[in-house]
């Protein structure tokens, strides 16, 4: 108990610190003269807050070369809303950036005082901008699994995001409580059969704003990686025409859904559609080019949010 008190009051100090720091815009030795420490003590505690995610930092700073190109992804592909981050050289992380500018997005949608539907797919990027959502009261919105949150060996699908939003934002949230990929298409309609599916799909349908990664192919792809499909499913897939997927449906180039055995096992719910709402892929880098540009040519998503190298690539297409 001893234990948990010193970390949970090293914590408060953190915040403190921070707060001081990022809103206050005191200098550390500012702090240290104001927390009765000494300055290396301040400058610790103000890393500690970075480090433990107290402190969450976005850049409201308009730059003009991401707005230009922002402007130019709107034009080309008749998108509803276009964001570009700034891209990092030396960067490794296919989240940082365009994660926070999507949990921003996602969180002026969740301020509307209008009750909406906000659907939202899996993965690794819509994770992590979950992962930066501050505490929010929204009783009147409600908020729909698009995908499974089971995994083929029956655990929780760990980049199922639906269970972290949860912890944020207090309002109705309806998962989807099958796999992404049934074993067969027969076990699909059986279990989109359930009264239970059926009220998320019929919810996911009428969704008002959408929030899907876009996924590559690849024997190395999360779908191969996460035991959805075996490596030759994925090769057959990709030798019949297909490009990316979005929550499990297979796309071909021209940003059309397969005509594929596999698209008959997806249990996710269809993509809402793009005239009656917002549909919103957030990705970047290399490996998601040929996706992302199959997904824009066909319509597949409505709106963007990618990093300069990613928009300049998907202009000159």
């Amino acid at each position: 108990m001893a234990r948990r008190n010193d970390t949970q009051g090293r914590l408060d100090d953190a915040a403190r610190a921070g707060w001081l720091y990022y809103v206050a815009g005191r200098t550390q030795d500012e702090i240290a003269a104001a927390m009765g420490i000494s300055r290396q003590s301040a400058q610790r505690l103000v890393s500690l807050a970075v480090a433990e995610r107290l402190i969450k930092v976005r850049l409201d700073h308009p730059i003009s070369a991401c707005l230009e190109l922002s402007l130019a992804l709107r034009e080309k592909f008749d998108l509803n809303h276009a964001e570009v981050v700034p891209s990092d050289p030396a960067g490794t992380s296919s989240t940082v950036g365009i994660a926070e500018a999507a949990a921003a997005e996602i969180e002026r949608w969740l301020k509307n005082p209008e009750p909406i539907v906000l659907a939202i797919g899996t993965g690794r990027t819509l994770k992590a901008a979950v992962d930066q959502l501050p505490p929010m009261e929204c009783p009147q919105h409600r908020i729909v699994s698009l995908t499974g949150n089971i995994a083929p060996d029956g655990s929780a699908a760990y980049y199922n995001v639906i269970f972290s939003m949860a912890d944020a934002i207090k309002a109705r949230h309806f998962p989807m409580p099958l796999p992404v990929l049934c074993s067969s298409a027969e076990e699909r309609d059986l279990l989109h059969g359930q009264p239970i599916v059926q009220s998320t799909l019929t919810l996911g349908a009428t969704a008002n704003v959408t929030f899907v990664g876009v996924g590559e192919l690849g024997v190395d792809a999360p779908l191969c990686l996460d035991g959805f499909l075996a490596p030759d499913e994925m090769t057959a897939l990709m030798q019949a025409g297909a490009a990316g997927e979005i929550c499990g449906w297979m796309y071909g180039h021209d940003g059309k859904l397969l005509d594929n055995p596999v698209n008959d096992r997806v249990a996710s719910v269809p993509i809402p559609p793009r005239d009656r709402g917002v549909v919103i892929g957030v990705a970047l880098g290399r490996r998601k080019e040929t996706a992302l540009a199959a997904a824009l040519r066909g319509r597949m998503i409505n709106g963007l949010i990618t990093d300069e190298h990613t928009a300049e690539h998907m202009l000159s297409i």
